[in-house]
């Protein structure tokens, strides 16, 4: 995350509007609805996690286990219930 300096970028009379409610301290300014991205969008995470979904899925409905698939994953057998009996 950068940090501007709201005295460059923000009009006078802006400025001195949010002073009123706060100076001196970080503000965080999320981003429009519209231009935030989904978690791990940016990063390839989301696809990866698909990916590993879709072959628990997959693996579950072949005849595995859900314990089976909670030690082959490394995760819970409530994760692995949630991952296979939950649908999109």
């Amino acid at each position: 995350m950068n940090y501007v300096n709201a005295k460059q970028i923000l009009p006078d009379e802006l400025l001195a509007e949010i002073q009123q409610y706060i100076h001196g301290e970080t503000l965080y300014i999320p981003k429009r609805n519209k231009e935030r991205l989904k978690w791990g969008t940016a990063t390839g995470s989301r696809h990866s996690l698909d990916e590993r979904n879709e072959q628990i899925r997959s693996r579950f409905f072949d005849g595995a286990a859900i314990g089976e698939l909670a030690t082959a994953y490394c995760l819970s057998s409530e994760t692995i219930k949630k991952i296979v009996y939950i649908r999109k």
